[in-house]
């Protein structure tokens, strides 16, 4: 069974992916609407889905050789 995750901008799996290419350390967290231009929800706000969504960005970025800036 495949997990589908919400990757607008803004969002937890989005978040994780940037967190990982500017190399910002993992630090669960999303945007309600656009990044910074809305509220941020930080962890402990956070469902357990939407840090799992955050998580796979940020794993997912980390193992793609492709993505890696140094």
């Amino acid at each position: 069974m495949r997990t589908y995750f919400d990757a607008r901008h803004g969002g937890p799996y989005d978040r994780g992916t940037a967190d990982s290419w500017y190399r910002r350390g993992r630090n669960p967290h999303f945007y309600e609407g656009p990044s910074y231009d809305s509220p941020i929800v930080e962890e402990k706000g956070m469902t357990p889905f939407q840090i799992s969504e955050y998580n796979a960005g940020f794993d997912e970025n980390e193992a793609d050789p492709s993505m890696r800036k140094f």
